[in-house]
């Protein structure tokens, strides 16, 4: 579970009806069916308009993401398990990693072993796979704009909402109590606008984004280390070629663990 997501909602909710209550705003305005067709209805109608059917049906699943902890390789497990690979090439050669194709969970990462095993030459390994990563890249980031988009028109369709609501408001000029809780009810739609767009819909997107940058770090990581076994090189060189893609933190724990295990080895 992505605890994170459901922290940031929560706490969204929890902001806007706190403030409320300290303004002394009735929590019972937000009841106004009127609002939330006008917004829900208005943005889910531009996604039908601005995107094909065939990529809002990923709408359930993209939401999905957010809230489920996303599965990748540890980068220093999968730094590990690179120089493992180095180390058997070079006393066995590279068909003795066969058997360890099965073994391996990510199918980016069998799918490049078994080019390499086969021994299809290095610059058809990379572009294979450097396709691979930028359309998954361009999946996700077609997902991520539907968020954008959704974030860019719900704020304008609350605008929207108070404008008829306040078209509404005009014919209660008689009854000057009528005409003020009118008025109230039409903000009622620029503030659930604001809500659907900056607080979640933006967000979300954000937050697509950067699952799918972290993704693309683990499957460069990847190629990386495959081309470097298909050449030959040694634990060493790969350890220091892969650890580009650790953060300072990162480098340290994975410095301390191989000492840790140096010293156990003596």
């Amino acid at each position: 579970m992505e605890i994170s997501t459901i922290i940031g909602l929560v706490l969204g909710f929890v902001s806007v009806l706190v403030g409320m209550v300290l303004k002394h705003a009735p929590l019972t305005a937000l009841v106004n069916p009127a609002a939330f067709v006008i917004i829900l209805g208005g943005t889910a109608a531009t996604l039908f308009i601005g995107f094909p059917l065939s990529e809002l049906k990923k709408f359930p699943k993209l939401v999905k993401m957010t809230f489920v902890k996303q599965k990748l390789m540890n980068k220093t497990d999968l730094i590990t398990l690179f120089m493992e690979y180095a180390s058997i090439t070079r006393r066995e050669g590279l068909l003795a990693l066969e058997s360890k194709v099965e073994e391996i969970n990510d199918t980016f990462l069998r799918n490049g072993m078994r080019m390499i095993i086969d021994g299809n030459d290095q610059e058809f390994v990379s572009d294979v796979l450097m396709e691979d990563i930028n359309a998954t890249e361009e999946r996700h980031r077609s997902g991520a704009l539907i968020f954008s988009q959704a974030g860019m028109y719900a704020p304008s369709l609350g605008v929207l909402g108070a404008v008829i609501g306040l078209i509404a408001a005009l014919g209660q000029m008689s009854d000057m109590t009528e005409l003020a809780k009118a008025i109230g009810a039409a903000f009622i739609a620029t503030l659930l606008g604001i809500f659907t767009g900056y607080v979640i819909c933006h967000p979300i997107a954000n937050k697509l984004k950067r699952l799918s940058k972290r993704e693309v770090e683990i499957r460069l990581m990847m190629v990386e280390g495959l081309l470097s076994i298909q050449s030959g090189v040694s634990t060493i060189a790969i350890s220091q070629k892969l650890s580009v893609f650790l953060t300072p933190s990162e480098r340290l724990k994975m410095n301390q663990r191989e000492a840790g295990s140096s010293e156990q080895k003596d």
